[in-house]
């Protein structure tokens, strides 16, 4: 599968480059090799909790130092594809689990060494269909911790499961104006388990920084997020506190851009996977109450995968003489700033293969 990253040319010697490649694992949580644009997101991540960005930080380094340490190739850590699912696992437990408790930090530096393990067992699986992981490991693993914790006592503070049957939508679907700001940049945020509007500010900040495509791409699958959520009656509550939106965002940036040109065409079908991905959130989340589960990014792993195999069939989103399996590029996309370097990768989240990439440089 043709890949399109975007990318910096921020690594400059090799006292830094541990370092670089940790920002780059925080910056890859949105598609981005930009270590600039990890800082950012660090940045993001302290304005709402310092622990929180500790434990984004140091999760990223340790699923990056455990796939140094395990042999993963250098194409994969040096882009920092080893370290964002192991920053979302660290986050998860930070966020449900008590930041403040030293049996959380255990657990999630625990965590972050197994997500390694998984993340390398997902590439073999879904190499097959040369398929991208995305965040499925983070999924999988985040998803059995929290569903499992209420069971340990050293680990689950609050003394009461959190399973819940699930219940009808209620309260009011009529979007204000401030309504519509909050979720814009909440659907950013939310992404990183935040609710501050500020730090989805932030975060868009660090989008545009690394690429104005993304930046752009992530406007509009968040625009769609909202679109989708009100046509569909959803709580005006629930729409402005970015969790039924975050995973459009994601979507909207894996279609367009990145696994897929960015293209007008690609753009359109992009934020139909994103009206999707907002549909299916709830539908995620109801499925997995019942047992403590939370739909974390379900539904964007979901989506995706399923468009990018839907896009091998369809030749003006993926081309009409290179299918998105093949090893070597279609007509590059449009540029964003400088022009796409394209070089062998490795993986992107996914299987070894040649990626395209928009290149900033730093």
């Amino acid at each position: 599968m043709k890949v399109h990253r975007y990318t910096d040319t921020s690594e400059k010697g090799h006292g830094l480059e541990f370092g670089i490649r940790v920002l780059r694992g925080l910056a890859q949580v949105m598609f981005l090799e930009s270590a600039w644009s990890g800082a950012v997101f660090a940045l993001a991540l302290c304005t709402a909790d310092w622990r929180y960005g500790a434990y984004g930080l140091g999760g990223a380094a340790l699923g990056t130092g455990t796939a140094c340490l395990l042999g993963v190739t250098r194409e994969r850590v040096r882009a920092g594809l080893e370290g964002f699912n192991s920053c979302l696992t660290a986050l998860c437990l930070a966020v449900f689990l008590d930041a403040r408790r030293p049996a959380t930090a255990l657990l999630a530096v625990v965590a972050c060494l197994m997500v390694t393990v998984v993340t390398a067992a997902v590439v073999q699986l879904l190499h097959v269909w040369d398929l991208p992981t995305l965040t499925l490991p983070y999924c999988l693993l985040a998803g059995a911790v929290t569903v499992a914790a209420p069971a340990f006592q050293r680990i689950w503070s609050t003394g009461e499961s959190v399973a819940v049957l699930p219940r009808a939508a209620s309260g009011p679907t009529v979007l204000r104006p401030y309504d519509v700001a909050g979720a814009f940049l909440r659907n950013l945020s939310q992404v990183f388990f935040m609710d501050q509007w500020y730090a989805g500010a932030l975060l868009l900040a660090g989008l545009f920084l690394a690429s104005r495509t993304a930046g752009w791409v992530a406007c509009c699958g968040s625009a769609t997020g909202i679109l989708t959520a009100w046509a569909l009656g959803a709580p005006a509550a629930r729409i402005a506190d970015g969790t039924l939106g975050y995973n459009a965002v994601l979507v909207a940036l894996a279609l367009c851009g990145v696994f897929l040109p960015a293209t007008r065409a690609t753009l359109l079908y992009a934020l139909l996977g994103a009206a999707t991905a907002t549909a299916l959130t709830p539908a995620a989340a109801a499925l997995l109450a019942p047992s403590g589960g939370r739909p974390f990014t379900w539904p964007f792993v979901l989506t995706a995968l399923g468009f990018l195999m839907a896009a091998r069939r369809f030749p003006r989103i993926t081309g009409p003489t290179t299918r998105a399996t093949t090893d070597h590029p279609a007509a590059d996309p449009p540029r964003d700033e400088e022009a796409a370097a394209c070089r062998q990768n490795g993986s992107a989240r996914s299987s070894p293969r040649r990626g395209v990439r928009f290149s900033d440089p730093a």
